[in-house]
C-alpha cells in the first residue's frame, strides 16, 4: 500500500510539472482547443444539412462523436510528451531522483486527462451555443462525461506505449495520429454505420469509438433509433460495451507501458 501511495504522490508531482509546462507554452492548449471547435462548426453548418437519416437532430447526434474524437486525438499529447522527455534526457533525470518509476507515466497520463477536461469544457460551451442539449438531466450528463473521461484515460495509455517506442518527437507525433483517423471515421461518430458497405458495418459497430459515441448518446438522450442506431450487441448494450472497451484497454496497455518504460529507462 505504501508503494501505491508513493507512486500516486510522486505521480501528482509529475502531473503538476506537466501542467506548468502547458501553462508556459499556452500555444499547445490553444491549438488543441481550436481544432475540436472547428470540427463542431464545420460538421454542424457545412455537412449537417447533407447528413440525414439518424432520426434525431444532427446537432445532437454529432456532439457525442465530436467529444469522443477529441479525447481520442488528445491522447497523442501523451505520446509526444513522453517522447520529448526521452529525447531531452528528462527521464534520466527522473531516474536519479528518489521517486517511484510509475510516477512518470501516472503523471503524464493524469496531466493529459486534465488537459482533455479543459478542452471538453470549452467545446461543450461551443456545442451549447450551436444547439446541442442533454435531455436526461444532471445525472445522465455526469454519467456520460464519466464514460468519456474513462475512455480518454485509457487512450492515453495506448499513446504512452507509442511515445515510449518512438525514437523522436516527430515519429511519436505521426504514430500517435495516423491510426486514429481511420479508427474515428470508420465509426458512427459522424454518420450512421448503416450507410457503410455491408461488410464494413460490423467493423464499425464494434469499433470502440462507436461504442463510446453511442453510449454518450444514450446517456444524454441524443440517441438515434432504427437502422441509424446500428445492429446487434453493440447497439443493444452500448454503455456496457463502452466500459468493457475502456477497462480492457487499461488492463492491456498499463502493464505494457510500465514494462516499456522500465526498458527505456535502463538503456
Amino acid at each position: 500500500m505504501s508503494e501505491v501511495a508513493g507512486a500516486l504522490h510522486d505521480g501528482w508531482i509529475v502531473t503538476k510539472r506537466n501542467l506548468i509546462k502547458i501553462k508556459r507554452i499556452p500555444d499547445l492548449l490553444i491549438f488543441s482547443t481550436i481544432q475540436p471547435i472547428m470540427f463542431v462548426l464545420l460538421f454542424t453548418y457545412v455537412f449537417g444539412g447533407a447528413i440525414r437519416g439518424t432520426g434525431v437532430a444532427y446537432k445532437e447526434y454529432l456532439m457525442a462523436g465530436i467529444f469522443t474524437q477529441t479525447v481520442a486525438f488528445g491522447s497523442s499529447l501523451t505520446a509526444i510528451g513522453l517522447a520529448d522527455d526521452l529525447t531531452k534526457g528528462i527521464v534520466d533525470r527522473f531516474r536519479s531522483l528518489p521517486m517511484s518509476r510509475a510516477a512518470v507515466l501516472v503523471g503524464r497520463t493524469t496531466s493529459d486527462l486534465l488537459n482533455n477536461l479543459l478542452v471538453v469544457l470549452v467545446m461543450g460551451a461551443c456545442a451549447l451555443l450551436v444547439g446541442w442539449r442533454v435531455h436526461t438531466g444532471p445525472w445522465g450528463a455526469l454519467a456520460g462525461f464519466g464514460v468519456l473521461f474513462l475512455f480518454a484515460y485509457a487512450m492515453s495509455w495506448i499513446a504512452a506505449v507509442i511515445g515510449l517506442a518512438a525514437r523522436s518527437v516527430e515519429v511519436a507525433q505521426s504514430a500517435g495520429f495516423i491510426w486514429l483517423f481511420p479508427m474515428t471515421f470508420l465509426s458512427n461518430a459522424f454518420i450512421s454505420t448503416s450507410t457503410l458497405p455491408g461488410w464494413l458495418q460490423p467493423v464499425a459497430d464494434w469499433n470502440p469509438i462507436s461504442s463510446i459515441a453511442l453510449a454518450l448518446r444514450d446517456l444524454w438522450g441524443n440517441a438515434p433509433q432504427g437502422l441509424a442506431r446500428g445492429d446487434g450487441f453493440p447497439a443493444a448494450h452500448p454503455v456496457l460495451l463502452a466500459l468493457l472497451w475502456s477497462v480492457g484497454i487499461l488492463a492491456l496497455f498499463v502493464p505494457m507501458a510500465i514494462s516499456r518504460y522500465r526498458r527505456v529507462s535502463t538503456r
